[in-house]
């Protein structure tokens, strides 16, 4: 004997509504396709389910005793599928994760590989963009997550991550020799390769040039840090860039040295929507996010 469960819900409606018209419109059919389904069921058990006159529908003895058995394991049917499927949201909900370009194209690609090492199950998603559309995108929800410099947000959660400090790259020279260290001081009269107002790290470099009483000449304004080491490459000017910048500027013939008296540092914040659930996996992948890129700062030799 076979009988589908939209039969078994079919009966289950016309037991509790005893109206074919009203448990009709609960499963968005006729009355006439609802009498169809009864029909067939009552023909698979072999018994009548519901004395029908025009005016009443009652359960058959027979039919209550079907209807107490059925009512439990549909419930128990809903409640498993709600269950499998919560927990394949769960599995496969991705974590939605935004930073920087040159940390999205430096630092994190190969931080994600190694935690799906770890946790194959836990998927990753990497956007990047500046650091407005990134805080936008977490106070809307549309990132769960973001990395970066940012500024204390309401409603945003913000908590230190790793602390960097300010490098400057000028363009490599044959008879100069690199210098490990460099004051504020010795940029005076130079040519600066600036990022445009707004970036969080350049409102610190400006700070600190008036601090030193430096004075530089604005060359390029540019939006991107891998733009500001090109540049920089060229002999357009120098770079006053952050120290996890240090692996692009490898790629370029370009010499970096930290800028002291004073050494300038900043933090690196992660951020997400306060009182926002994030999904699983999330806060295991944060931490194993910190621990990696402390290690990477060290092999690096980021400060």
């Amino acid at each position: 004997m076979e009988v589908s469960t939209k039969q078994l819900r079919a009966f289950r409606l016309v037991a509790q509504h005893r109206n074919f018209t009203r448990a009709a419109e609960a499963l968005f059919i006729t009355p006439s396709g609802l009498s169809v389904l009864i029909r067939e069921l009552e023909s698979r058990v072999g018994f009548r389910l519901f004395d029908r006159t025009t005016r009443h529908v009652e359960l058959t003895p027979h039919g209550s005793e079907l209807l107490a058995v059925i009512q439990r394991n549909l419930e128990e049917l809903d409640a498993a599928i709600a269950s499998i499927g919560n927990s394949a949201k769960r599995i496969y909900q991705p974590i939605l994760l935004g930073t920087t370009p040159l940390v999205a194209a430096n630092i994190l690609p190969p931080a994600m590989r190694e935690f799906r090492k770890q946790r194959p199950d836990v998927r990753v998603r990497l956007f990047d963009a500046d650091v407005p559309t990134l805080s936008s995108m977490v106070e809307s929800g549309k990132l769960d997550m973001s990395l970066g410099i940012f500024k204390a947000i309401p409603g945003v959660r913000r908590e230190p991550f790793f602390r960097f400090s300010l490098m400057v790259a000028r363009a490599a020279r044959d008879n100069v020799p690199p210098r490990r260290a460099l004051p504020w001081s010795a940029l005076d009269g130079e040519t600066l390769i600036s990022l445009s107002p707004g970036h969080p790290h350049q409102d610190l470099i400006d700070k600190h040039l008036a601090q030193a009483g430096v004075k530089v000449r604005i060359g390029s304004m540019v939006n991107l840090l891998d733009t500001q080491i090109a540049l920089a490459e060229a002999e357009e000017g120098i770079a006053i860039i952050p120290s996890f910048g240090i692996p692009a500027c490898r790629n370029r013939k370009v010499v970096v040295s930290q800028l002291v008296n004073p050494v300038a540092r900043f933090d690196f914040h992660l951020i997400s929507g306060r009182g926002r659930d994030l999904p699983p996996g999330a806060d295991e992948f944060a931490s194993f996010l910190k621990s990696y890129i402390a290690i990477w700062a060290g092999r690096a030799g980021v400060l």
